[in-house]
Formats: C-alpha cells, structure tokens, sequence
C-alpha cells in the first residue's frame, strides 16, 4: 500500500494502523522523521500530529510507501574502481560499477540477451540494425541519439581500447537516417550479441568537450577527464569519486526504466578497504552493509553470526598461471642465481613441471578453504563450451615433475618471480605463496611480488612480467572471449589477446579460434571451441588452477541477487 501525502492527511486515525505502518519504516527514515514517528507511538494519533508527519515528510521529499522508501546502501572491497572510461579497462569489478552509470544496446544474463538502450534489432545482410528507445536521456540532460551510439561503438574499437576483444566481429558502427544504428558484423554469429552487452554507450558531445573522443590509455596510467568524471543513462550518477577512499553514487531521478526498478538504494557509496579483519568488522558494526570478499576462514564464523547473512555460488572466473612462451630471454628468470640467455618457459617439460608440481587438494583445502572448485580449463562450467573432457587435470605428481626438469636441463631447478594481485581475486597473495612453496619442492625457488592490482594491470600488460596470475571469468558467458583474450596471438588492431600476458602464439589454435568466431551452427560451434580448449591443454599454455566460488557477506536487512559473473546489481539491492 503506496500512501500519498494526501492520502495520511486523511488516513482515518486508528491508533494501531498508523503504528503498524510507522514501524515498518521507522528504521529506515531520515532521523527528523524516525523521531517524529517514535514520539507519536507514546501519544494519542490527533489529526494535527498526522499533519505534522505529513508535511513533514512532504518538505523532505519522502513519500510514505509500505514496499519501497529511501535507502542508502553501502558496501566495501579489498580493491578500489579502476576508472570509469567505460572502455579504458576491462576487468570485472571495474565494469560492475561502470554499469551502475552506463549502459549498452542489450542486457545480458544467464546467458539470455534482452532489450535496453536498444528497444529491438533485425539482422541485415551487413550486420545488426538496432531500434533504439526514444527519449532517454544522458545524465547531464542530452538525449540519446544514434550518433552517441555509433560514437561509442567506433570508440570501443579504437586501438587502445581494452573493450577490442568485445569487438571482435564487428566491424563498425553508423547512424542512419532514421534514428536507427547499424552495427556492421563479419557474420551472425550467435555470440554478438552477448559482446554487445559490455560495450557501453557514452554521449558524443560530451567526450569531445572534454577531450574523451578517445578511450584513456589506462595501461600508460594516462590522467584523463572520463576516468573520474561520467555522463552515462544509467540508474545512477556518480556524484565524487575520491581515489581509494571514497566513491558515491546516487539515483538517477530520469532514469528511462525507473518504473521497473526492483531495488530501493537511492545513495551507493562504495570504500575500498584493503583489511578482510577490517572489512568484516565494518560488516559487523554495521558501518558497511555488504562484503562480497570475505576471506575465506572467516566464512564458517559469519554462518554462525546471527547479524549476517551469506550467498554461494560458483563463479565464471578461473584463476590460473600465465607463463612468458615469447621471448627467448625473459626478464625475471635466474639460473643458478645468474640472469640466463634461455628462457625455459618456452619449454613444454617445464610449463608440465610446473603443473604437476601443483597440489590443487591442498590448495583447495588449506588456502581456499573448500570454497574453490579444480579446474583443469580456462573456462568454468558455468560457460558456453565447457566440457569435462577438457577440464581433466594433469595429476599432482611432484617426481614426475622432477623428472621433466632433468630432462630439461634443469635439474637442479632455477628462480623466477611470480607476480600477482594482493587485492583483486580470493586469496591472491596467499596462493601465490602456497605455489611457491609446492615449486620449492621439485628445486624451483619462486619470489612472490603482490602489489595492488591498480599497479598490477598495468604491469602484467605491457609484458613486464615472467610469470603472471590471471582470473578470468567469461563475461559474454561463452567460451570464445577468454580464448580470444588469453591464448591467441596478439593482434591488437583486431582485439585478438590482449590478456595474453605470455603471449603464447600457436597458428594452428589461431585458425581454431577465427572459426569458432565465425561459425554460426551452435553444436558445431561448441566442437571447435572443445577442439581449442584441448589443444591449449595438450600444450600446457597456462597452468590452470580452480573456479572461483562466490561468497557474498550481507546484513540480514540487504535482498541482493547473487550472479555467476560475481556482479552487484545496485539497481536491484533492496533495503529493508
């Protein structure tokens, strides 16, 4: 029952319905309100103290709902936003919070694609044409036009876009005639469409009155207007954004989907707060209202706390080792405490070495704390191309591994240093650390170098890196995009690896990956995507590890959906 103003002038005064009504809200009211509201419990409901809520709440803008009222939502992470260039960085908490402000042509969940800024498309012999909604408006008052997409579409394939590998297909965009836009493709392949779903749309005018005609250059750490500053459609505004301290968010009051909003969050303010001790106590006094990183020994003691609630789910994101097969000498390898000329990544007897060096069991026991699930593939089994054939793993085997290091030329081991994130996947640091601890084990002495992952990124991708953990999760829900991304030669004009940060380069795997991109039959589709993923096993081009199991920490009053692509939907977060 939705109460106008109007409407509690003239609510009869029943002492117990309007008492039942205040507490439904009173928790949740600005304090004036809550006060107001609390001394009226002690009082005798007379029209003039219902005059009195009424006006006001009616001066402080709060209508009296019994479904929905304002609501401030606040959370925390062990890392903080990127950037919100919407096409400077792509890495999956980044592009959560740049979809609270910016939105794409379609929606994409559990693998369904469904209409956003694009109300409707048709497939034409040259691509897509999208139909798109009419007067939704950019957060700064401009109303979205073709050309705004066409822009944005052009901007994502721009070389220095890190949005290339969501591009793949397509060939460009324009603006017809008509309102509409055409997106010209090299075929359909049934995958488009789930691309288009993260490249979002900025308004034109906009980026070239602030010099963000072009995507930052986020890997050269470029300073650049879009990056703290965004003018998108979606639900929210960003209001500040205080690097690793502070970024807030509130509603867009002219958001075109407003009236199928789920969620009541009015303000989202987000705090990078590096600490999990730290972050469960904010948790746990109530400072923050959601933690979707709990560290995973904490996780059995918040089942028992009555103040929190938690949700579990596997994740699309496999977390596994890069290795530098490129250059013949790489630049963080010693061999008997010397800088060598050979570098023996470029050995398949090493990278299998490595592999069944590897006790995944105790990994998953000790450091993950049954919250991962072992894989033996670069994709989870919650994405398109998955199959069990290649998620077998090579067995843990440490003699074995010995063995192949002989047979290398290494028996007595050597030295590499392993970078890693210290704040982006569960446990980063701390699997980097049981890793080295298993090498050392077959004579492979492993220096650990975690650093932030706003340092880390840049890093690992421009090549200044031996060794590298990468967590990868499918955010088209296909298996194409991490195969593209992380084990097909580097082709940054055509968005071919650019998170292949050991630059494997294997012909054979490229023809594999440009028919699968191609192929429009789904079976035979999947066929070639198990075709490749078996080869990538076959040659050990990474050394994969587990899939990531969800565990989102919440305050008993917080209703969020928990999604595979690990994402908060702050437009669907429900306050009560």
């Amino acid at each position: 029952m939705d109460l106008t103003v109007q409407e509690v002038l003239f609510f009869p005064a029943r002492e117990n319905t309007l008492k039942f009504i205040s507490l439904k809200w009173f928790l949740h009211l600005p304090h004036d309100i809550n006060f107001l509201l609390f001394s009226t419990f002690h009082r005798r409901f007379t029209m003039r103290r219902l005059v009195a809520i009424a006006m006001t709440c009616a001066a402080m803008g709060i209508g009296i709902s019994s479904g929905a009222y304002a609501a401030t939502f606040k959370w925390a992470s062990q890392g903080d936003i990127l950037t919100f260039d919407p096409h400077a960085q792509n890495e999956a908490f980044n592009n959560t919070a740049n979809s609270y402000v910016y939105e794409a042509l379609v929606n994409l969940n559990k693998g369904k694609v469904t209409p956003s800024l694009a109300e409707s498309w048709t497939s034409v012999p040259e691509g897509f044409v999208f139909k798109l909604r009419k007067g939704v408006k950019f957060h700064e008052g401009e109303t979205l036009t073709a050309e705004d997409v066409a822009f944005s579409i052009n901007r994502a394939l721009h070389p220095i876009s890190q949005f290339k590998t969501f591009t793949a297909g397509i060939l460009g965009a324009e603006a017809l005639p008509n309102g509409d836009v055409l997106i010209k493709t090299i075929n359909h392949s049934p995958v488009l469409l789930n691309q288009l779903a993260y490249l979002r749309i900025l308004n034109k005018a906009w980026a070239e009155k602030h010099g963000a005609t072009a995507p930052q250059n986020f890997v050269a750490k470029e300073e650049a207007y879009a990056a703290k500053h965004a003018n998108g459609t979606g639900p929210f505004k960003l209001q500040s954004r205080e690097v690793d301290i502070k970024t807030v968010f509130v509603e867009n009051p002219d958001w075109w989907n407003k009236a199928n909003k789920v969620g009541n969050v009015t303000e989202g303010i987000y705090t990078p707060i590096k600490s999990a001790a730290t972050r469960m106590a904010a948790l746990l006094s109530g400072e923050v209202d959601f933690v979707p990183d709990p560290a995973t020994q904490d996780i059995q003691r918040l089942k028992n706390n009555s103040k929190v609630k938690l949700q579990s789910g596997p994740e699309l994101r496999v977390l596994m080792i890069s290795l530098d097969q490129m250059r013949d000498e790489s630049p963080y390898v010693f061999v008997d405490g010397k800088k060598t000329d050979k570098n023996p990544f470029k050995d398949i007897r090493v990278r299998q070495a490595l592999y069944q060096a590897i006790d995944i069991k105790t990994l998953q026991r000790a450091v993950m704390r049954g919250f991962s699930i072992p894989n033996g593939t670069i994709v989870s089994s919650e994405t398109n191309g998955w199959s069990a054939k290649a998620a077998d793993r090579l067995p843990y085997d440490p003699q074995a591994a010995k063995k192949l290091l002989a047979e290398a030329g290494y028996p007595n081991g050597f030295e590499f240093t392993l970078d890693c994130p210290n704040n982006r996947y569960i446990n980063d640091e701390a699997i980097g650390k049981a890793l080295a601890g298993m090498w050392a084990k077959i004579g492979v002495k492993v220096k650990v170098n975690a650093i932030p992952r706003a340092n880390y990124f840049p890093k690992v991708l421009r090549y200044d890196s031996s060794v590298g953990m990468v967590g990868w999760g499918a955010s088209t829900q296909d298996a194409l995009f991490p195969l593209q991304s992380l084990v097909e030669t580097v082709d940054v004009k055509k968005g071919n690896g650019l998170s292949n940060i050991g630059r494997v380069s294997d012909p054979e795997l490229d023809a594999l990956i440009e028919k699968i991109k191609e192929e429009e039959n789904f079976d035979k589709r999947n066929e070639l995507i198990e075709q490749a993923l078996l080869r990538v096993n076959k040659n050990i081009y990474v050394l994969p590890l587990h899939t990531q199991v969800i565990n989102w920490a919440l305050k008993k009053n917080i209703d969020a959906p928990l999604r595979a692509d690990d994402r908060l939907e702050l437009d669907k977060v429900v306050v009560k």
